[in-house]
């Protein structure tokens, strides 16, 4: 992957039941607790936001440590999606459009 700039631009919160500790597939390690029900992705609910599981440098050379046992917010961003966009805007890079798959 070359982008991971929405894994450097927003909070990826979601239900304590998606952790591995729960029956899950996240791995708790790489969690904070938000509440009761929620948890979020440690280094996305701080300035500057960088998910903990993103390696490499974002628009250049990235990976997801935990890809295919990344929460549900992560699977629903979609590439070239409005939020791709501003992601990429806020990190300097050009659109990609939806028909891009990076």
């Amino acid at each position: 992957m070359t982008c991971g700039a929405c894994c450097a631009a927003y909070r990826v919160e979601f239900s304590v039941y998606q952790l591995d500790d729960a029956g899950g597939s996240v791995p708790a390690v790489f969690t904070e607790t938000v509440n009761g029900s929620t948890c979020r992705m440690r280094g996305t609910g701080e300035v500057p936001i960088r998910c903990v599981a993103l390696t490499g440098t974002v628009g250049d050379s990235v990976a997801c440590t935990i890809y295919h046992r990344r929460p549900a917010p992560c699977h629903e961003l979609q590439v070239g999606s409005y939020a791709c966009e501003k992601a990429r805007t806020r990190h300097g890079l050009p659109d990609v459009g939806p028909e891009t798959n990076r």
